[in-house]
């Protein structure tokens, strides 16, 4: 999968250094091949984990690097052997672009965990072209890898449900815990965070948002339709709460304690990782043995949960909650979004910005 053909040109906003400011860059965009499919871009979500690849925060960034991986379009060209789609699609790409196909986790429809795996951008194809991402005006894409929209979903709405939707759908299906009726925890109410709040909702969970502060208290119950707040450091509150939930989503991206949240979980309870951290997190092995609690992480998610998930949000009538920003306005939303200064998800409008300086 990923093999380059015949190279052609298309524009995008790359970082070039650590810095990570963006600005517009020319480069090749391969040629359609048997499966492929070829996108026009018509808005793109912005992640942390955008912001963490641009600036090599993991120390494992190539430049130049245009990023973004909630990538919405409309197919303009399929491949002789591409037999999902068809020249008019509204279609969708997530994190990846590649795998291997033959591996223990590809023949389980669990290409995210492929070690051959292919990320949509500061990645290579299998012949050494690098791929790029969703801030650009195309892109072609192996049609593995590549979703149908749901009918009547807007495409600003179905972006962010590429990378945070699936992310936080994903573990709640694999882990049996899409049954209604539980208690669940969604630490940190960013991107990731917000969709869990509706998606463990829609499942017929009782949701509990903690949070470092009451900023965004108002929002998550009145908004979201989370049943209750919680500050981590009011430990009275906490410990009112203490071993009620049956899972806490953590997504939060940056260096935290982890006790204050095991002390939630009861029985068998779950902490899921999903916040993308460079330094080690530590705990007390007590605070899992008694309880006999499970540390876990979960990764993206596969194309099969992906469809899964867009479905699901179409039939509870989901969305996400947006801020449509323009591609020059795209350093001044990394900026933001590193002060956490969004709800809950910028998407860059693709279709309807200019490409030069």
């Amino acid at each position: 999968m990923g093999k380059m053909e015949v190279e052609r040109k298309t524009t995008g906003w790359a970082a070039r250094d650590p810095s990570g400011l963006l600005s517009p860059y020319t480069y090749t965009l391969r040629e359609t091949g048997p499966e492929d499919v070829h996108i026009r871009i018509i808005c793109c979500g912005i992640c942390h984990t955008d912001l963490h690849q641009t600036k090599n925060d993991l120390g494992m960034s190539n430049y130049p690097m245009v990023p973004g991986h909630e990538v919405v379009g409309e197919v303009v060209e399929v491949g002789s052997g591409v037999s999902k789609f068809t020249v008019g699609d509204i279609v969708g790409v997530g994190c990846l672009v590649g795998c291997c196909g033959g591996c223990s986790p590809c023949e389980k429809d669990l290409e995210q965990y492929c070690p051959k795996k292919i990320w949509s951008y500061n990645d290579v194809y299998i012949d050494g072209q690098p791929t790029q991402g969703g801030f650009a005006k195309a892109t072609v894409v192996h049609q593995k890898f590549v979703v149908k929209i749901p009918e009547g979903m807007a495409v600003e709405q179905a972006a962010p449900l590429l990378c945070a939707g699936v992310t936080v759908y994903s573990p709640l299906s694999h882990f049996g815990l899409k049954k209604p009726g539980l208690r669940g925890g969604i630490l940190g109410l960013g991107g990731v965070g917000h969709m869990g709040v509706k998606i463990a909702k829609a499942m017929g969970h009782h949701v509990t948002v903690i949070s470092s502060s009451n900023k965004k208290r108002e929002e998550a119950l009145q908004d979201l339709g989370a049943d209750d707040y919680v500050i981590g450091s009011d430990q009275s509150k906490m410990k009112e709460l203490a071993d009620s939930m049956d899972y806490i989503i953590d997504t939060v991206p940056v260096h935290h304690a982890l006790e204050p949240y095991l002390s939630l979980l009861r029985l068998d309870g779950k902490l899921i990782l999903m916040g993308v951290i460079n330094n080690p997190l530590q705990f007390l092995s007590p605070m899992v043995m008694i309880g006999r609690k499970v540390i876990t992480g979960s990764f993206i998610g596969s194309m099969k949960e992906t469809e899964e998930m867009l479905e699901f949000c179409k039939e509870k009538g989901l969305s996400s909650i947006i801020e449509i920003v323009k591609m020059d306005y795209v350093n001044t939303a990394f900026e933001r979004l590193e002060k956490n200064d969004v709800r809950y998800r910028f998407v860059v409008d693709v279709q309807g910005s200019k490409f030069e300086a």
